[in-house]
């Protein structure tokens, strides 16, 4: 069957259909753009995303020419906005992901954070969509209904109110696998009062949508990290994908069982199929492409096409921890600030550039090393998808300081790709994973050229680094 599979991002929204036999038939992207306030905010335009998913879900369509079988959208998982479920207006601005005003009313809630993160698998923190909620309710709006990008995106489609597992699992506000929403959760947040969309099933057909041409089936919606997870085809425990975006989110399959990390990690829903969960544990660099693009707005580089002919072939002993926007898992350090250290007057542009793509490396090797503490399968391989992988560079950097072998899945439409293997699910569902999910080979493999000691050596040295971003903002 051909599927249209929007995935709308952080900067973007991209549109794919999918042929069973041709593969992709139809491709359109329209970039969004964020705005980057004082005081950690961070908004997008809501007609701004709806509009993207209209011009880029019809453009793919028209490429194709072709009908299409069903629609399904990939969301950004903790961005929230404040509607009107009567009209459909949106009343407040679309509050994403990165946005950290939510700071103070976290900090209010400390002494719940251990019940938070044994209940849900999450760290209380401003990135997800439960404080973002509360912060809109307190300082900007009281009328309509609040929820995540996706609820508000799906009615527009289908004038259905409903929101997939998930998100939901990304909220602060339902316990690890259920599925309904926590009124004790959603009472810490002074939420409890709030009309909240239906969860359902990664599987399950949601409505039909006009949008796109005919009357079609719309299902399969998903966040857009656990859709390239699942395209990239990580079915077993202990099987991990890293995407490098505007952050870099890397997510390990745990199986059936919710892992509660002991280590600074969370947790949330793969995927639920058939009402049955996978789960998976996973850790975010804040700063990953959005770093590259700070390197070009000081003029050391002309683009992110420049990195690897401007790199050093070594770093001559210059470290950057990029913690552009803080520390995200396993430290959760928020205030934290960037580094960098070693520079002499011999220090070049090219030692800066490497010391970065190094830096976003080592960030995504304490990650694995936390999953490794909090999982009883140890990561072998590490899968990678996103625009940062063109870069050799960085992911030579990332296979010499993990010290395991990097994969990179040889299709630029990781998340569509995943989502449209939910639609055919959804459509189909007697079909198992392995049924709708391509087979790859990589495009490349990337296998550690440093030995264990030099890791080690350098992971020290950075970790030392990274030490001194937030501490000494914490005794100020």
């Amino acid at each position: 069957m051909t599927v249209l599979a929007i995935d709308q991002g952080t900067s973007g929204t991209k549109a794919i259909v999918v042929d069973p036999d041709d593969g992709v038939v139809g491709l359109a992207e329209v970039p969004v753009h964020p705005r980057y306030l004082n005081g950690g905010g961070v908004e997008q335009s809501p007609d701004e995303l709806l509009d993207s998913v209209l011009t880029a879900g019809r453009g793919a369509v028209a490429q194709a020419g072709r009908p299409i079988e069903a629609v399904s959208l990939a969301n950004q998982g903790e961005t929230v906005l404040v509607w009107d479920p009567d009209t459909g207006r949106a009343l407040t601005p679309a509050i994403v992901w990165q946005d950290r005003r939510a700071e103070s009313l976290c900090a209010a809630l400390s002494g719940s954070a251990e019940i938070l993160a044994a209940r849900t698998g999450l760290v209380l923190d401003p990135y997800f969509s439960a404080p973002k909620m509360a912060w809109l309710r307190r300082n900007v709006e009281t009328a309509g209904v609040v929820s995540t990008s996706d609820t508000w995106l799906l009615h527009q489609l289908t004038g259905a109110f409903v929101t997939d597992a998930t998100t939901a699992s990304r909220s602060l506000a339902v316990d690890l696998g259920a599925h309904e929403w926590s009124r004790e959760l959603l009472a810490l947040f002074e939420l409890d009062g709030e009309r909240l969309p239906d969860i359902v099933g990664n599987d399950e057909t949601i409505g039909t949508t006009t949008a796109f041409g005919g009357e079609i089936p719309v299902g399969g919606i998903v966040v857009d990290q656990q859709a390239a997870l699942l395209a990239e085809a990580c079915f077993e425990q202990g099987m991990a994908k890293c995407t490098f975006g505007t952050g870099a989110f890397l997510l390990a399959n745990t199986g059936t069982t919710g892992v509660h990390s002991t280590t600074g990690l969370t947790s949330s829903v793969a995927w639920r199929i058939g009402g049955r969960d996978t789960f998976c544990v996973d850790g975010q660099v804040y700063t990953a492409a959005s770093a590259v693009r700070w390197l070009c707005s000081l003029g050391i580089i002309g683009g992110a096409e420049d990195m690897d002919g401007i790199a050093a072939p070594e770093n001559d002993g210059v470290l950057c921890v990029p913690a552009l926007a803080g520390l995200a898992a396993p430290w959760w350090k928020s205030q934290a600030t960037a580094a960098i250290s070693g520079m002499t007057l011999s220090t070049g542009r090219g030692h800066l550039v490497l010391a970065v793509l190094q830096g976003i490396a080592a960030q995504i090797a304490e990650l694995v090393t936390a999953i490794n503490d909090d999982t009883t399968t140890p990561l072998t391989t590490l899968r990678a998808d996103g625009g940062l992988t063109q870069s050799t560079v960085l992911m030579q950097a990332c296979a010499d300081v993990l010290q395991i072998p990097v994969e990179v899945y040889p299709s630029a439409h990781a998340t569509a790709l995943g989502a449209a293997a939910l639609a055919r699910l959804s459509q189909h569902p007697n079909q198992a994973l392995p049924e709708v999910v391509p087979e790859w080979t990589p495009a490349a493999t990337y296998e550690p050229s440093w030995t264990q000691p030099q890791a080690n050596e350098f992971r020290d040295r950075w970790r030392d680094l990274a030490a001194t971003t937030y501490l000494t903002q914490e005794h100020l």
